[in-house]
């Protein structure tokens, strides 16, 4: 067995049901698990592994809801700098089109290894293109080696141009190829048991990308096997007139209809529903993925965070691909949505507190977990600090949990999952991403130059 003492940190937010904040704080783990949550003072004294907090706030892992980290490899692109989400997509396809596996691998990699060094302890990633031979496992492969709790979604698309769809006709997929696919990688790849370093999550892509067939079939195979649904819902108005058009409803009706609301279930940005689809969604326990900086940079409107909390239904925090967001900073993310929900003129539209919630324990709820999200005992031992004394941190030491939320973004000091230390004094213990990094932006310029990487 072995065991992992954290003590002394200035303040150690618990996010467990009673919103417990503990200064002087510290936690026992025993095989990444947590066993005890209190004062220093209440816990044990040794440990294998002894971890002094002092001068730091300890947190729970940030749980990142929806992403697609293929999109690192396409940041800032020129021509898609100044577009909305349609136009940007279609700008994108044709790039996306010269993914290769190793493309896949060395971008998933990329991404989560900046999500870690942010705080971020688990993640879902969707991937809806698999051209040239792509395949999930490609993702799975650079979050194990990175030790990241990980929910891989099997994305797809499937309605191109021809048949009325958003994505050209070259990178869609037959749907019996990805039903065949869905169910192989949950077999292979879907872990159950609590504690699981990997998930599969089924998603086909959007409502334009998408036939309601394939969502349908899509959802009777997950719900078959056990495992959660996601897709991108209400993201824009150009999606709501697609809806209206081709399907006669909403897109909240739409997915209403195809069996797509349950707690199963969890849709990224659902931006523009009405007062009804909030009171759907939190009758049905579905849950909802807020991704504020893609929302902004795509002009794609704000989300009623704060009207889906007061009516009960989840709410998740998501980084977005980094295409349109351009960055992988989840800890941001929970300082936009702050931003957002104050910026129409509630300055009380969303607390630090409830963006910190919405980064952890709503996260974890999105993905059906209720073995990560807070730092209490018999949960995963997935742990983020951060030195207070950083420069951005000046003057602010009042309140640390706010600290975190209100000042500008900063990297996590250490971060832990599972109990292992996998970020110490701001560098991963067994990583050096400068080779990765430059193979990184060695495909991306190959892949938007149209080369072969």
């Amino acid at each position: 067995m072995s065991t992992l003492l954290i003590r002394h940190a200035d303040l150690l937010v618990t996010m467990d049901d009673e919103r417990r904040r503990i200064p002087d704080g510290g936690l026992y783990a025993e095989d990444g698990v947590i066993r005890r949550v209190g004062p220093t003072a209440e816990l044990p004294d040794t440990a294998d592994e002894v971890i002094e907090a002092r001068g730091r706030v300890v947190i729970p892992g940030l749980v990142n809801t929806h992403h697609h980290l293929y999109q690192t490899l396409t940041r800032a692109v020129p021509a898609a700098q100044n577009a909305d989400l349609f136009h940007w997509l279609k700008t994108h396809y044709l790039i996306w089109a010269g993914l290769t596996p190793e493309a896949v691998y060395v971008s998933a990699k990329v991404g989560l290894a900046e999500m870690m060094l942010t705080g971020c302890t688990t993640s879902s990633d969707h991937l809806y293109m698999f051209p040239n031979g792509c395949r999930l496992e490609d993702e799975i492969q650079a979050a194990d080696e990175l030790g990241i709790r990980f929910h891989a979604a099997r994305g797809s698309m499937s309605l191109g141009e021809s048949r009325g769809g958003l994505p050209p006709d070259s990178v869609v997929e037959e749907e019996d190829a990805i039903l065949r696919d869905s169910r192989r990688v949950i077999e292979a790849y879907h872990q159950s048991e609590p504690y699981a370093m990997v998930r599969v999550v089924l998603a086909p892509c959007s409502p334009f990308s998408v036939t309601p067939d394939l969502m349908r079939e899509s959802a009777a195979l997950a719900r078959s096997y056990g495992v959660h649904l996601h897709t991108h819902l209400a993201e824009t108005r150009d999606e709501e007139t697609f809806c209206l058009q081709q399907f006669g409803r909403r897109p909240v009706e739409y997915a209403e209809d195809l069996g797509w609301m349950g707690e199963d279930v969890w849709h990224a940005h659902a931006v523009h529903v009405n007062r009804q689809e909030i009171g759907l969604f939190a009758r049905t326990g579905t849950g909802v993925c807020h991704c504020p900086s893609s929302n902004m940079r795509l002009a794609s409107g704000i989300a009623p965070v704060k009207a889906y909390l007061q009516a009960g239904v989840n709410v998740g925090l998501g980084v977005d691909g980094s295409a349109s967001n351009d960055s992988c900073h989840l800890l941001n993310e929970a300082r936009q949505a702050l931003l957002l929900q104050r910026v129409s003129g509630d300055p009380a539209g969303l607390t630090a507190e409830e963006a910190l919630w919405i980064a952890t324990r709503g996260g974890a709820r999105n993905l059906g977990r209720d073995d990560i999200g807070s730092l209490a005992p018999g949960m995963a031992c997935d742990v983020a600090a951060y030195r207070l004394d950083a420069l951005e941190f000046a003057g602010a030491l009042h309140d640390p949990l706010a600290a975190l939320v209100f000042c500008g973004p900063v990297k996590a000091d250490w971060v832990i999952v599972n109990g292992r230390v996998r970020v110490y004094d701001g560098h991963f213990v067994d990583f050096d991403p400068a080779p990765l990094i430059a193979r990184h932006n060695a495909i991306a310029r190959a892949l938007v130059n149209g080369e072969k990487p």
